[in-house]
């Protein structure tokens, strides 16, 4: 590791999300302080966001997703490579596999249960032997909630002598357009699980990403429509649970059961009191249950992918990512019953303006703050990184963590 000149490569910095990660990248460490490079698979492209950026001194490097021997000299170069394309499952496995081989370390903004667990499976035991660091879900799915679980866990443990053994997160507020490659992630998804029943299986399973030796039996709460006593709202179901979640889940397993073997974890949109809330909540989840039906349903997809959805490379502007914003609140109790709360926010846009910033710092928090000592493998957030990307993002990237009075 210790001849690579570059602590961190932006792969993907043509894509649209790519290109907000550029300028924040040139903003944070035009001081020379991380040493970094733009890579793709055209220069041309490369070169145009290099000049609207105002890079100078800032490498271009050519790969394809496809071309092994391309990647394998990209990697050569960098001690981090940060991903951005996606859909992950389509695009994704041979930069993991090379990362994996060649020890480098990696980190992306996937959502893609399915595509986790292959690479897993597929490149644990090589990632392991070759130290290098893998680091999926570093976008607004999932660092706002693991690391939320995570600050919430420590301060229970500080007041209480105990974790919680449930936490239930509320999505409060979320102001900005959907993803078009979150999108593109989901309807991949979507269309690899109608034809194969032992996907569907594992997408029902709140372990699917935990090791193979995890102590969890406890049945996970489906959340369903319905009002919330302690929030104090209705509550709806959150389209981003499903990787969220999991990525929880496997903290709890990787930091040997911290959270207890029976925890408990969910996540709701809060919709708001009275006849109103109702209203919203129950619009929220028939449109979020059409729209899965829908994409499982190929001529009701291609009008939906064609002509409503947005498509990957189209986002929100810039003045929309600036006006966006996120609130979530974390609601935790202990096995004695006592309560603990906290609240994270984020001051951009969830999916671009907020995730580039937070995928930004993961990759220099993995260049420069984890000891040399640490296992290569794949990892969350919070096992890996936690309080270090914690302290990077409040004082960087626009989040807050703090405790609420109960």
């Amino acid at each position: 590791m210790m001849d690579k000149n570059l602590d961190i490569i932006v792969y993907g910095a043509t894509s649209f999300v790519g290109q907000i990660i550029t300028r924040y990248m040139h903003e944070q460490f035009n001081d020379g302080t991380v040493k970094w490079a733009i890579a793709g698979r055209s220069r041309s492209k490369l070169q145009q966001v290099s000049d609207a950026a105002g890079l100078s001194g800032v490498e271009i490097i050519v790969a394809d997703a496809n071309d092994e021997e391309a990647l394998k000299n990209m990697c050569a170069k960098g001690k981090v490579v940060m991903s951005t394309v996606g859909p992950y499952a389509l695009y994704g496995d041979l930069l993991v596999q090379v990362c994996a081989e060649s020890g480098t370390h990696y980190c992306d903004l996937t959502g893609e249960p399915q595509w986790i667990r292959k690479m897993q499976e597929r490149h644990e035991a090589t990632a392991r032997q070759s130290g290098a660091r893998i680091v999926h879900c570093c976008g607004f799915d999932s660092i706002p909630s693991d690391l939320g679980v995570h600050f919430l866990q420590r301060h229970a443990l500080e007041k209480f002598g105990q974790t919680c053994d449930r936490i239930d997160m509320r999505v409060a507020k979320m102001k900005g357009g959907a993803s078009g490659g979150t999108i593109a992630s989901m309807t991949n998804m979507v269309k690899e699980a109608s034809g194969d029943a032992d996907l569907r299986r594992e997408l029902k399973n709140p372990y699917s990403l935990c090791p193979p030796d995890h102590q969890f039996s406890v049945r996970q709460r489906s959340v369903k429509m319905e009002y919330d006593d302690r929030y104090g709202s209705w509550i709806a179901p959150f389209i981003m649970a499903a990787i969220n979640t999991r990525v929880v889940h496997r903290s709890n397993a990787l930091s040997g059961n911290s959270y207890g073997t029976g925890f408990m974890y969910e996540e709701a949109m809060a919709t708001g009191k009275g006849a109103r809330g109702k209203r919203m909540a129950r619009a929220t989840t028939w449109g979020m249950n059409a729209l899965m039906m829908g994409l499982a349903v190929p001529p009701i997809r291609w009008l939906l992918e064609t002509k409503i959805l947005p498509k990957p490379g189209e986002g929100p502007s810039e003045k929309e990512q600036l006006e966006g914003k996120f609130e979530l609140v974390f609601l935790g109790t202990t096995p004695k019953g006592d309560t603990i709360a906290c609240r994270v926010t984020g001051d951009r846009d969830p999916g671009y303006g907020s995730t580039a910033k937070m995928l930004s710092q993961a990759a220099a928090c993995l260049a420069q703050d984890i000891p040399e000592d640490v296992a290569g493998g794949f990892w969350t957030p919070a096992t890996l990184m936690g309080d270090g990307l914690v302290e990077r993002l409040q004082n960087h990237a626009g989040l807050t963590f703090e405790l609420e009075a109960e």
